[in-house]
């Protein structure tokens, strides 16, 4: 009886030693897997403005043809730089230099990649009104119309550079003004009511946007520059990056568009009802562009 337990207690050492030989094969397979998806999955930090929407989606539907596994995580622009700080997202398509997001670049440019290309050369930002306001054109004008506008600059999200611009905006030039922080759509359904209704508004804004082919607007004069002249986009990367993703980082550094380019690509995902599915119309009228970036 005593030798039939031990050698069934051999046999079920032995079974067990095998299980967990397997189990444990299992997991190696398992793990190599789960990092060869790893290597293949960039997360972009996604921004509710219409050329971010449209870029973001554009890149998305570029990186997964080429067997990447992308992830929009949607943010504000103060999230997004904390995000890319800490490693915890990949990639942010949208860096308005030298001035609008000049704060950010202060103040982690030792621990976010700061793209030294550009992929939009000629942006402006500033404050902007309806064009039937024949009296108002330069910022310097609006104290005098201060009850027209009941003090109130129409913004966006609190995190955006130009939000914090905008504020220096109003000490620079003594605005008797009120900045009210909203999100870009309500902004933008705001300046529709208005215009609707050819009432007063003022807002600030940037182009490339498409906003500018549906209503008719005008940037108001800005003698001091505070907003500053051209503006280019980069994208900004979190550190190591370029390492992991060589080849994602060289295609990103060959990506120029123009502004009938952006404005064709935002009117294309705007059209659809999943952003993806306009971004991928566009990509396929325009694959002669994207091959100039990604070969």
């Amino acid at each position: 009886m005593k030798k039939w337990k031990k050698e069934l207690s051999l046999i079920f050492a032995v079974l067990m030693v095998a299980v967990l030989t397997a189990c444990g094969g299992n997991n190696e397979e398992t793990n190599g897997e789960q990092a060869e998806t790893s290597d293949k999955e960039i997360e972009i930090a996604q921004i509710t403005w219409a050329e971010n929407i449209a870029v973001t989606n554009m890149w998305k539907a570029i990186l997964e043809d080429k067997g990447y596994d992308v992830e929009l995580n949607l943010l504000d622009m103060g999230a997004t730089m904390m995000a890319l700080n800490t490693g915890e997202i990949d990639v942010s398509l949208e860096i308005w230099l030298p001035v609008q997001d000049a704060n950010y670049l202060e103040e982690y440019e030792d621990t976010v990649h700061f793209s030294e290309s550009t992929w939009f050369d000629n942006a402006k930002v500033g404050l902007v009104v309806p064009s039937y306001l024949e009296e108002v054109n330069s910022i310097e004008d609006l104290n005098e119309h201060q009850e027209l506008f009941e003090g109130e600059i129409i913004g966006l999200d609190p995190g955006a550079g130009t939000m914090e611009v905008t504020e220096q905006l109003i000490e620079d030039y003594n605005l008797e003004f009120e900045l009210l922080p909203s999100s870009e759509p309500a902004m933008l359904a705001e300046i529709g009511n208005k215009i609707e209704n050819e009432e007063p508004i003022v807002a600030p804004l940037w182009s490339p946007h498409g906003v500018f082919a549906q209503h008719d607007l005008k940037f108001l004069d800005d003698p001091q520059n505070t907003f500053g002249d051209v503006e280019k986009i980069h994208h900004a990367t979190r550190l190591g990056f370029e390492e992991d993703f060589p080849e994602v980082s060289e295609w990103f550094d060959n990506w120029k568009m123009d502004d009938q380019q952006i404005g064709e690509l935002i009117d294309y995902v705007e059209s659809e009802e999943e952003p993806l599915d306009g971004a991928k119309k566009w990509i396929e009228e325009n694959q002669d562009l994207i091959d100039e970036w990604i070969e």
